[in-house]
């Protein structure tokens, strides 16, 4: 798919979050085996070198990253399609005649697969990292839940979902923008990196509340273009 997802990471907590997931990937990767180990250092190595957190943007050509690797563009071939196939990496812009392909990270992928290894790293690094609802600043308060407005199946399902999590729901389900719910409930996170935790963290629940409306099929994605869901 095409379309421009920022992922936004920026500020302080950006910042932690860039180190701590190249924390994760190496931790990950010290605890598995050669194959993995490789395909993980090259990924660490591109983001390092290549990537621009600000606009979730990977543009870099085969060629050059086939340097970087120390190997040939037939193997950046097979590395860059294996990242795409464990969404690590995903598809922004298509290669086209003077221009190279354009990727995001996959960050929600890569916290879901080097999860089992949080606990290594410390206790401190998993708990800043486990998916939890945002409290307010008084950390006791569940923050305000916006009211859901209008009728149909998304606002039943928003008010299904706020009445039983109210803090994730004005913090994640709350901004979402529905464009469809017919065929398919469509919807649009607001940045690249919203989408991503949605999707790895509550786009089964929105499945769920989804069939409860005879709605079969989730379609989620950033703000131009949604990506078909689970």
């Amino acid at each position: 798919m095409t379309g421009a997802r920022p992922a936004r990471i920026a500020g302080a907590a950006g910042a932690a979050l860039k180190y701590d997931l190249l924390t994760a990937l190496g931790a990950a990767a010290c605890a598995g085996d050669k194959h993995r180990q490789r395909t993980a250092l090259r990924l660490m190595t591109l983001i390092t070198a290549r990537y621009d957190w600000r606009a979730d943007s990977l543009a870099t050509g085969q060629a050059e990253i086939a340097r970087l690797w120390s190997v040939d563009t037939r193997t950046v071939k097979r590395e860059m399609a294996r990242l795409r196939e464990r969404e690590w990496l995903w598809l922004k812009v298509p290669a086209a005649k003077g221009r190279v392909a354009c990727y995001g990270l996959g960050i929600a992928a890569i916290l879901r697969d080097t999860a089992f290894v949080w606990p290594a790293v410390g206790p401190d690094f998993a708990a800043r990292l486990a998916p939890e609802p945002p409290a307010s600043e008084a950390g006791n308060v569940v923050p305000f839940a916006p009211a859901v407005a209008g009728r149909g199946p998304w606002a039943a399902i928003c008010g299904a979902f706020r009445e039983s999590e109210p803090g994730a729901y004005a913090a994640w389900i709350a901004p979402l923008r529905c464009t469809g719910e017919e065929d398919a409930l469509r919807l649009h996170a607001p940045t690249g990196f919203h989408e991503s935790y949605v999707r790895s963290h509550y786009l089964g629940e929105l499945a769920r509340l989804a069939r409860r409306q005879g709605i079969a099929e989730v379609v989620l994605g950033g703000p131009d273009e949604p990506r078909r869901g689970g």
